[in-house]
């Protein structure tokens, strides 16, 4: 995973991966999702990607368009 580097320094987010339609997101505080273009839809994953590598705005975007609408979900380890 590359490591996010918010614009703020103040990122919920700790790290992203991409490949073909979908992106992995790493949180601080709460383990790796995934999405994909069944959730939340290839329009979200896109502008997810786009803003993961700009560096800018991908945790305000989850929280305010995507929230749980995930396709899948790894834990943090104990």
């Amino acid at each position: 995973m590359k490591p996010y580097q918010g614009s703020d320094g103040d990122s919920g987010i700790e790290a992203y991966e991409c490949g073909p339609g979908w992106i992995a997101v790493r949180f601080r505080h709460g383990g790796t999702y995934r999405y994909d273009a069944r959730h939340p839809g290839t329009g979200h994953v896109l502008e997810m990607q786009r803003l993961a590598a700009a560096g800018d705005g991908l945790n305000t975007y989850i929280n305010r368009h995507v929230r749980g609408d995930y396709a899948g979900r790894e834990a943090l380890d104990p």
